[in-house]
């Protein structure tokens, strides 16, 4: 589904109604879509929501040049104005090229990059997609060592003139898929993180407070070799929970691979109950460490 399907509602699945895109979705839509931060926003959309709000000027995307200026103060009915040069300048197209020889692999230009031009894995070499680089220079900065170069790929076009509406509209559906994966990614860490709250004790056992409050009443003594105890009690039940929150894992991934249709590991089968839970339990302890 494209993004003007959003602009069709269909009302009790016979009739449908057209309803125009917003002010910031036809702003979204003249822009370039290079999502290089450079008009002061972390994105096209967000710089088109500001200008559809009043609050950023037309002539901050040095990307899509005096013709993206131009072609914005048409929607707006405003004048034609100057890029403002503390955005940056109109420039011919650039992409980026890493020096294999150099590249150590660290995979903070993937991370940088908002359209996912740049493949690699950590620890090994990391190439750029032509056709997929905006020329945004995101990579530049949070390499440490120094090894991506911005070359130009048009000697003479710039803005607009070398950078065209399918290919804006390309990067931006790349972008948005990024995010996508971004959000989901965040949503499941934040969710695993909640699952542990749930599971692991985070206060202190009654015993450990009480020994805590008793301080003053008891010698210094006495006092450590219970405090040591009772830590040691601890921590053990912490190492138990930690280590059914594994198991519990692996059971659900059992499950979803036997519903699934997926092959069960033949070096389980026939194994018994007692023989499994050590299995399981190995397992558990050694993904606890991870």
């Amino acid at each position: 589904m494209d993004k003007y399907a959003s602009y069709f509602l269909t009302y009790l699945g016979s009739n449908t109604v057209s309803v125009s895109p917003s002010l910031a979705d036809r702003i979204d839509d003249l822009l370039p879509q290079t999502q290089c931060t450079k008009c002061g926003y972390n994105g096209c959309r967000p710089y088109a929501d500001a200008i559809a709000n009043g609050v950023a000027s037309y002539n901050q995307c040095p990307p899509g040049g005096r013709q993206g200026v131009a072609r914005l103060a048409s929607l707006l009915n405003k004048p034609i104005i100057p890029l403002n040069p503390i955005n940056g300048v109109e420039r011919v197209r650039l992409r980026a090229v890493i020096d294999e020889t150099i590249c150590i692999g660290c995979t903070l230009c993937t991370q940088a990059c908002p359209v996912d031009a740049i493949v690699g894995a950590p620890k090994q070499l990391h190439t750029v997609l032509l056709d997929w680089c905006t020329g945004c220079d995101l990579c530049i900065a949070p390499c440490p060592v120094n090894c991506i170069e911005m070359i130009p790929i048009t000697e003479i076009a710039t803005g607009w003139d070398a950078w065209s509406p399918q290919q804006a509209e390309a990067a931006r559906q790349r972008h948005e898929t990024r995010n996508l994966r971004i959000r989901k990614k965040r949503d499941q860490a934040q969710q695993h993180a909640a699952s542990r709250h749930a599971i692991l004790p985070v206060k202190l056992p009654p015993a450990l407070e009480w020994a805590l409050t008793a301080a003053t009443t008891i010698s210094a003594s006495s006092l450590e070799v219970r405090l040591i105890a009772l830590l040691k009690n601890y921590i053990a039940i912490r190492k138990q929970a930690v280590i059914k929150m594994a198991l519990a894992r692996i059971h659900n991934k059992k499950e979803e691979l036997v519903a699934q249709g997926g092959v069960v590991p033949r070096n389980i089968l026939g194994v018994s109950i007692s023989i499994q839970e050590q299995i399981d339990a190995t397992k558990a302890g050694q993904q606890s460490l991870d």
